[in-house]
């Protein structure tokens, strides 16, 4: 599996992005893990779960948003996984191997139903959830799947055109339309292997049950133009968590992390604000020469609390990445740029 979608039409910040986020690679068992984890390394982090048609990659725009203001963001694609069960269990080896004991989880559509199953099923572990445009049940795709048992067959070809189906055709404002190319260019990166296990974990049926999790630790956040999940299942999850927060954008399609990601990012904030994480922009750091994140020094808390103005805190760079195992490997690039303040969130907080 590689990393970015088609080289000439990839965006200039995130061409920027991947000269100075490293991609980690790690096998845990059988499985290949593939992540990005930036920010201050004593932050809980915020794990991003793409849909199925999504990558790691896809939510660049929030590692490097929320990275500067001193959250740890993690951003990681679905490994080949073929149930939920073995989801569940993968998952947890994953943050075993990063030594982390508590998370935050943003899931977007097949993202945000594995976020769910997995709160269910480990409960100490997910301290929060953020969902958008997601489901509770995957009867009505497993219905529309009725060649699901013959998938580990089908050509490649036809796997990425049935993923791409419940995209919304044209025309598209821009910057919809560009969200809709990039991750178009990353459903191109992906394995035959990737695309099955992905359309089976979408397929076979399962429905999320009672979380032990209060609504209050959760923010349901949805577009409200349109999206490939039908606004029923969107409905469901509403209905199932009445005491959640909700984040509502007016318009964004199926990927407004990508369309709209000045709002998706101070949502984001404000969530894990609400949920008490603490960010820590003391330990932010500039990048090195080489394209690394510079390694984040311990340092006496002199006042940790979140500033009401986010532009109060200039410094341009990210916290440490130096998660390092012998099976595992990592991509970078060389860069002597600081981040561009383009890319920071408006100082303006809802």
């Amino acid at each position: 599996m590689k990393g970015g979608g088609v080289a000439g039409a990839a965006p200039g910040d995130y061409v920027y992005f991947k000269s100075v986020v490293p991609l980690h690679k790690i096998s845990i068992g059988p499985k290949l893990w593939r992540y990005y984890d930036f920010g201050p390394k004593a932050v809980q982090p915020l794990v991003c779960i793409p849909g199925i048609a999504g990558t790691a990659d896809v939510y660049y725009k929030q590692i490097m948003a929320l990275s500067m203001k001193g959250y740890r963001v993690i951003s990681i694609d679905v490994p080949q996984v073929w149930n939920h069960h073995e989801w569940i269990h993968s998952f947890e080896k994953f943050l075993d191997s990063m030594n982390i004991h508590h998370v935050h989880i943003y899931g977007t559509s097949l993202g945000g139903f594995l976020a769910q199953i997995f709160a269910q099923h480990r409960p100490r572990r997910v301290k929060s959830l953020v969902l958008s445009n997601t489901f509770l049940e995957t009867h009505e795709f497993a219905a529309a799947t009725p060649w699901s048992p013959v998938v580990n067959w089908t050509p490649s070809f036809l796997l990425k055109r049935y993923l791409l189906t419940g995209i919304r055709d044209g025309p598209h404002e821009p910057f919809i339309a560009d969200s809709i190319d990039f991750v178009v260019g990353q459903v191109e990166t992906l394995s035959r292997d990737d695309l099955s296990s992905r359309l089976m974990l979408n397929a076979n049926v399962a429905s999320v049950g009672s979380l032990m999790l209060p609504d209050s630790l959760i923010t349901i956040m949805d577009t409200n133009d349109y999206s490939a999940v039908p606004q029923q299942l969107k409905d469901q999850v509403n209905e199932r968590y009445p005491g959640a927060r909700r984040a509502v954008l007016k318009t964004g399609g199926d990927f407004p992390f990508l369309s709209r990601p000045d709002e998706v990012n101070l949502y984001l904030q404000l969530h894990l604000r609400r949920v008490g994480v603490e960010p820590r922009p003391d330990l932010v750091q500039g990048f090195t020469h080489n394209g690394s994140a510079g390694s984040s020094k311990d340092k006496k808390d002199g006042g940790n609390n979140f500033d009401d103005h986010p532009g109060d805190n200039g410094d341009p760079g990210s916290g440490c990445h130096d998660h390092e195992t012998p099976n595992s490997g990592s991509e970078s690039h060389d860069s002597d740029e600081s981040i561009p303040t383009s890319t920071m969130l408006a100082n303006t907080i809802l």
